[in-house]
């Protein structure tokens, strides 16, 4: 891997690359997430941990023209790093080898994938009736913990007329029957995040939620469908637009139908109009079609997928079916 990385370097004209804890330093340097130093790749020898900024700069060779720096890295770090060169994003660098996720990383994003799964399908059995969004949001929480989660990255509870916000952060309102919710847990296992995200409704769907959920799930076997070897995300992306516009839902789409996931939750590619990023063997993403109502009611549906040789497969097996909860 670090020779495909210095191979990459060599194209981008980057002397040296300086990463701090985040997910590019994951992937190069492979340590424990507790490390809080960073880390130093140069034209020669393996990857060296440094304590600070400073530290860093004094691996780099005196001669070094251009620095990619880790696109997390803070601005007081970036004051701190004494060096006269160029500073460019190492993403130029390690974005486009992020894309070519090998059958462990796969395997690793599969397991994320199964135990957000888990999380989602144990939370229908749960008392949702008469409980509030914010004590449900902490049970889930709770959950994730017990699910071996090394970091809850987002949590959404969202009931009745709150799952037509996108960004909706879970308050006290009261869960009451006839309530639509909207339900995704977020996290990293092992280095490597998934999310899931799934609609329940308290006794009885709300009228015409159905009629509207439908085309979500629709929307969702569209994209899955679309994801192949060869495909830009752009396509992707497109393939639940045309479902969700043909409905005459299309000013209500979510803006965002999908983005790239693996060792960070929000990375390259994104499915939106514009992204030329071609999918490859091993590209996994997070499908994610919705349907926002103003002040009645919405819906997503997120679930991660990888593009395989042969198409689109899921990594998760939690079902599409709209659940109904009796309590």
């Amino acid at each position: 891997m670090i020779d495909e990385v210095r191979r990459r370097m060599a194209e981008e004209g980057v002397d040296a690359l300086v990463l701090r804890p985040s997910p590019d330093f994951r992937y190069l340097g492979g340590l424990d997430d507790g490390y809080d130093g960073y880390l130093v790749l140069t034209g020669e020898g393996p990857p060296a941990a440094a304590a600070g900024p400073r530290e860093a700069a004094a691996l780099l060779p005196a001669a070094v023209r251009r620095v990619g720096v880790d696109p997390e890295m803070r601005a007081r770090e970036l004051f701190s790093l004494p060096v006269d060169a160029e500073l460019v994003l190492a993403s130029s660098v390690l974005a486009p080898l992020r894309l070519r996720r090998g059958p462990a990383e796969v395997a690793a994003t599969g397991r994320a994938a199964a135990a957000a799964d888990a999380v989602l399908s144990a939370a229908r059995g749960l008392a949702w009736f008469g409980a509030t969004e914010r004590a449900m949001a902490r049970r889930l929480r709770a959950a994730l913990a017990e699910a071996g989660c090394e970091e809850t990255l987002s949590v959404l509870v969202a009931a009745g007329e709150h799952t037509a916000l996108p960004r909706h952060a879970a308050c006290d309102r009261v869960i009451n029957p006839g309530d639509a919710l909207l339900v995704s847990v977020c996290g990293r296992w092992d280095g490597h995040c998934a999310e899931v995200a799934r609609v329940f409704a308290v006794a009885e769907p709300p009228e015409d939620f159905e009629a509207m959920y439908s085309v979500v799930l629709a929307a969702q076997r569209a994209a899955l469908d679309a994801v192949r070897p060869g495909v830009t995300a752009a396509e992707v992306g497109r393939a639940v637009r045309e479902v969700i516009d043909g409905s005459g839902y299309g000013e209500y789409a979510g803006r965002r139908p999908g983005r790239g996931v693996g060792r960070s939750h929000e990375e390259s590619p994104w499915l939106v109009p514009g992204d030329g990023t071609v999918l490859e063997p091993g590209t996994t993403i997070c499908l994610e079609p919705a349907i926002y109502l103003p002040e009645l009611f919405g819906a997503r549906v997120a679930d991660v997928v990888v593009c395989a040789p042969e198409g689109g497969r899921r990594l998760g097996s939690l079902p599409w079916e709209l659940c109904v909860v009796d309590r």
